[in-house]
């Protein structure tokens, strides 16, 4: 974080750009009913155009840099069982507030004007620094954070392939690896509760899966896939899976669930249908929240370590943990774990 101070743009520069007074700057900014609508436009047109926020107008009086770190989550927070974006963000906050600094949330949404408030974050000198949480980078009229004057870190999605520094889980592998002790347990058909097609997390587990099960010497087709859906529903996708399954005259023994909320809900329907877990399917789920444990019978998960990739990436981005923001290594991998539980069983012969 260290370096020369990209404060951004002045009020006097938009006022020199707009061709009005700084104190015209000031009214339109503060009062707009104040400033006619030809001038108002003038200054928002110049303002937009060198990326300043109204939050810069107190840079001049500030002593040193800014301390606030802004978090870009993927869109409206999803309360399910799978707590993986609150205990990365309890994770990632208290580690820059033991480091003096602050987390501020910029979207609640991923849409135009969300997209552009963030720039506006970015470029106009509010925050240091960026932590893009598992989605894509910003963008608006040109603009991109990956532009940005202050560092950024991507945390649960790979985005050192655009320069930016990443710390990621080894999904892929994760997944992989549970799907061989499956396979070593005697299952041969498998149903992959899938998330949004296209999203990064789950083309790297589904390709895990696949990975597993061709190694094994298995047709790609020993694999069904059921879901689609953005992870806000999650729960339907688990009673649509378990609807599915029912009607499969040759059925999947093993359910390979990208959430624990999926797993959760395919559990309790497929039980309600007079199926036994683990006797007639066995289910192993992502994600590895605690709820796992409290379920009937319990859910064997592959677990996320949220509290070890928040503090690093937040320590990444402020530099304290030596890292340099190198994007060209590619990503920092933290490995997740298979706790295995007693969703999971054998292939009766």
């Amino acid at each position: 974080m260290s370096g020369d101070d990209n404060s951004g743009p002045l009020m006097a520069d938009v006022a020199r750009l707009a061709g009005v007074a700084i104190s015209t700057v000031s009214r339109a900014l503060a009062n707009p009913g104040r400033v006619n609508e030809k001038t108002r436009a003038k200054i928002d047109a110049a303002a937009k155009q060198l990326g300043y926020t109204p939050n810069a107008m107190a840079r001049g009086l500030r002593v040193g840099k800014s301390n606030v770190v802004m978090i870009v989550l993927p869109g409206s927070l999803y309360y399910g069982t799978s707590q993986v974006i609150p205990q990365v963000l309890e994770s990632i906050n208290r580690t820059l507030m033991q480091n003096g600094y602050n987390l501020m949330i910029a979207n609640l949404d991923r849409d135009e004007k969300s997209e552009r408030h963030i720039l506006d974050l970015a470029f106009g000198g509010t925050v240091c620094g960026a932590i893009v949480l598992s989605s894509t980078l910003p963008e608006d009229g040109g603009r991109s954070l990956a532009d940005a004057p202050i560092p950024v870190v991507a945390l649960l999605q790979d985005l050192s392939n655009v320069g930016i520094p990443s710390v990621v889980t080894n999904d892929r592998e994760a997944v992989r690896e549970a799907t061989a002790d499956l396979i070593a347990l005697g299952h041969r058909r498998f149903l992959y509760l899938a998330g949004p097609y296209g999203n990064y997390h789950d083309v790297e587990r589904y390709a895990g899966a696949l990975e597993a099960v061709l190694a094994a010497g298995l047709p790609e087709e020993a694999i069904l896939r059921s879901g689609g859906l953005d992870y806000r529903h999650s729960f339907q996708i688990g009673v649509e899976a378990a609807e599915f399954f029912a009607r499969q005259r040759d059925k999947p023994t093993a359910v390979i669930a990208t959430s624990d909320d999926m797993a959760i809900s395919f559990m309790s329907s497929a039980q309600e249908k007079g199926y036994r877990i683990p006797d007639d399917v066995s289910i192993v789920s992502f994600d590895g929240s605690p709820v796992c444990a409290h379920c009937s019978p319990t859910l064997s998960a592959i677990q996320q370590p949220m509290e070890e990739m928040g503090e690093r990436a937040a320590l990444m981005l402020i530099g304290y943990d030596g890292a340099v923001c190198d994007a060209t290594q590619g990503p920092i991998v933290i490995s997740s774990k298979l706790v295995r539980r007693k969703s999971i069983a054998g292939v009766a012969r």
